[in-house]
């Protein structure tokens, strides 16, 4: 239709709502499978036919390509979920399209948007409140453990759980090995620092955690030493070849013979560039660039190990692990006595070794111990493909239980707890509102619903028993432990989660509650929608 004389399309009301709720449903319905330690995976096949193989709601939504506008804010919040927590991104997109779902069915109803986006924000405030008070147990009266259950239950969904315990350990050493302390005395593990190799051969559980840092590239020559003690390392971003007249120079020469001198001195200001990165100390040398031949010929004479292409990235973590510095210009050596103190990394050992089908570059007893390496193996591209996606999320998982040293009982237990005490206090409200809280609480049951779906039980029944058992918590009935009472999708009953050690950090909950109230309540703000057609080529 024509808009005040602009060619366009617009949907308004009742219409756009409708639509916006079809969206985003179909994306909750994609990845709703794949929730809980039973979900299953998808296969992606892109354009190219690339194969893609995962139940990592990020990596689903990421790979769809999705064109509505609607449903492009979930891909986004499974995004902000992952960048921000590292795992819940499939419970996130499920829970904003449940309360979308909910809050259009109230619009119907004849409950103004407003009202209900006032609704949901003072459910998420009462919710959030909530779990602080009541839900959320301190890791430090858990013990060490608590740590290691989060990891297991992170992975309980993933590739990984065939091995949880070596998965497990493996991954909290790994987030521990790069403790820092921030300017204000708390402790941060910044996960960017942990670095993932992939290798072809053996089977995952002879994966390992490298004591220093691994670089997937090789000496450059054959002639250079495959093991470097007391190694002093040189990091370059810049390349190493032989010194040639600049373009655009000419060079008049009367004697024949003069060009050879010229080439001479080009030799010459050659090896003076390599003698100053030699005589600093370094018997270890690292650039992003290339090298040419003459410059190794120098590098193999002097008994140095040279290596180049190693990625820029790569190069910035190992100076964090060996104290050193990345030099981008060799005007920075030129009249620098203390470069070998300054710009140098130390290590103990570099050496190359064979893993799988290639040479890998081992770093080890660095002098900062700020940086890891996880080498992966595993039988093809997809296993290690979703290997490293899986290990992501429980390094990040294992990083927000030690910053925020709380957790909460995993297994739909803090969703039921929500549930039950959301609804009763929309009893306590006199206005409108009460109704967005109570569709707020029914919508948390989305996800032990899903869950118990995914394991192929009856999931009204155990919702039932799940509400009934947190009820009688709330109302001190039985003993107070009952509100850590989750899911046991083994066996088809609840439990106390809390003991069975089903973790998940305390954070990750808030934010997930968070985020999927925001994406429900900026798309339910849309009551129209203009779209204009393209401009027709004239």
């Amino acid at each position: 239709m024509s808009l005040a004389g602009i060619d366009g399309e617009r949907k308004s009301g009742i219409d756009i709502r409708a639509e916006h709720v079809t969206a985003t449903m179909a994306i909750s319905n994609i990845v709703k499978s794949s929730l809980g330690p039973v979900g299953l995976d998808k296969m992606l096949v892109d354009d190219i036919g690339d194969v893609t193989i995962t139940n990592d709601g990020a990596t689903i939504l990421q790979r769809l390509e999705v064109e509505h506008p609607a449903a492009k804010v979930l891909v986004e919040l499974a995004e902000l979920q992952d960048s921000e927590v590292g795992d819940g991104t499939t419970s996130v997109v499920i829970v904003a399209a449940e309360l979308l779902k909910r809050g259009t069915e109230l619009v119907k109803s004849g409950i103004h948007p407003t009202t209900i986006m006032t609704g949901f924000r003072l459910a998420l405030k009462d919710a959030v409140r909530f779990v602080k008070s009541s839900l959320m147990v301190p890791v430090c009266q858990l013990g060490d453990d608590a740590v290691v259950s989060a990891a297991k239950t992170s992975m309980a969904s993933k590739l990984l759980n065939a091995d949880e315990l070596f998965w497990s350990r493996l991954a909290v050493d790994a987030v521990r090995s790069v403790k820092t302390l921030a300017a204000n005395g708390k402790a941060r593990y910044p996960v960017s620092a942990i670095h993932i190799l992939k290798a072809h051969g053996k089977s995952s559980r002879e994966s390992e955690l490298v004591n220093g840092f691994a670089i997937n590239i090789q000496r450059a020559a054959q002639g250079m030493p495959t093991v470097v003690k007391n190694a002093k390392i040189a990091l370059l971003d810049f390349p190493l070849q032989r010194h040639k007249v600049q373009m655009g120079i000419a060079v008049q020469v009367d004697d024949i013979a003069e060009v050879e001198g010229i080439r001479q001195r080009e030799l010459d200001i050659t090896k003076e560039r390599i003698q100053k990165i030699l005589q600093s100390g370094a018997n270890v040398i690292l650039t992003t660039k290339g090298i040419d031949d003459t410059c190794l010929k120098y590098f193999v004479e002097a008994g140095a190990l040279a290596a180049r292409r190693v990625k820029k990235e790569d190069l910035t973590r190992l100076a964090r692990a060996t104290g050193g510095r990345v030099v981008v210009t060799l005007a920075d050596m030129e009249g620098n006595e203390t470069f070998d103190s300054e710009s140098l990394g130390s290590a103990e050992l570099v050496q190359e070794e064979r893993v799988g089908d290639g040479e890998m570059l081992y770093v080890r007893g660095t002098s900062c111990s700020r940086a890891t390496t996880i080498v992966l193996r595993g039988a093809n591209d997809f296993h290690l493909d979703e290997l490293d996606r899986a290990l992501h999320d429980v390094l990040m998982v294992v990083k927000r239980v030690l910053e925020s040293a709380a957790v909460v009982a995993g297994g739909g237990a803090v969703e039921a707890a929500l549930s039950i005490y959301l609804e009763k206090q929309a009893h306590t409200l006199g206005t409108r509102e009460h109704l967005a809280v109570a569709e707020f609480a029914q919508a948390l049951l989305v996800i032990p619903r899903t869950l118990s779906v995914n394991a192929a039980q009856d999931a009204i029944e155990l919702v039932a028993k799940l509400r009934a058992s947190h009820n009688a918590a709330q109302q001190h009935l039985q003993d107070d432990l009952q509100k850590f009472t989750g899911l046991d999708l083994t066996t088809g009953r609840i439990r106390n989660n809390l003991a069975a050690g089903v973790l998940e950090p305390a954070i990750s909950k808030i934010k997930c509650l968070r985020f999927a109230t925001e994406a429900a309540i900026t798309i339910l703000r849309i009551d129209d929608m203009i779209k204009l057609n393209p401009m027709a080529q004239e």
